[in-house]
């Protein structure tokens, strides 16, 4: 398959091997992966108050019956003002545990669908000696990237602070990158030697006939 090369300030094509991802896009495995990834942001912090917990007394404001007014048991009633809420948020945890074997597959199918979509786009960063915010503005104008997932082989100083002002830009090693990356990232901005890394971490891919059982 032919692939996005970004070298030198210019952007060509070259035939990069993408057997190693499939061909397969398996959209139920790749939003697991992203749901259970959105969940386990979650803090499950968020609390409120009930009727037992809010500050007040438990005393009967007046008498059950005989006053003209509506019944009260206490001030810390949820239908009064400074009362108790009623169901209200509680911390809870929202974590998903997904099998490493189902998040690599997410992660390999991700890619497989930007390769084939055409959103992949090789370089060796080699112009971020310093770092270098101006030429990192000109990469992403050059291949066209509003949004972008840079993924290194090894942490890099000089890249990872050439972009880390751009809104939308993720900065991700090849041991760090995951399905939630890939698919919300925008272009994926790769090393080659990155992508070997990857596609060794995932694991091949199943043949046509590995699936149908075909000897």
């Amino acid at each position: 398959m032919k692939v996005k090369v970004y070298s030198g300030g210019k952007l060509s094509e070259s035939e990069f091997d993408t057997s190693s991802f499939g061909e397969k896009v398996l959209f139920k495995t790749l939003k697991s992966s992203v749901v259970a990834y959105q969940a386990n942001q979650r803090q499950g912090t968020v609390k409120t108050k009930g009727r037992s917990e809010v500050h007040g007394s438990g005393k009967k404001p007046w008498s059950q019956k005989h006053t003209g007014q509506a019944r009260a048991g206490d001030k810390k009633s949820p239908l009064w003002r400074k009362g108790g809420t009623i169901f209200g948020p509680l911390p809870r945890d929202y974590r998903q545990d997904l099998p490493i074997r189902e998040r690599r597959v997410a992660l390999r199918a991700a890619l497989a669908g930007k390769f084939k979509d055409g959103e992949v786009v090789v370089s060796d960063f080699s112009s971020f000696s310093a770092p270098s915010a101006k030429s990192a503005r000109k990469m992403l104008a050059d291949v066209g990237a509003k949004r972008a997932v840079l993924v290194l082989a090894e942490p890099r100083e000089n890249v990872w602070k050439s972009f880390r002002n751009f809104p939308g830009v993720k900065v991700r090693t090849a041991k760090d990158l995951c399905a939630y990356d890939v698919v919300a990232g925008g272009i994926v901005l790769a090393e080659k030697s990155a992508l070997a890394l990857v596609a060794e971490r995932v694991g091949p891919a199943k043949t046509s006939n590995q699936t149908t059982g075909a000897v």
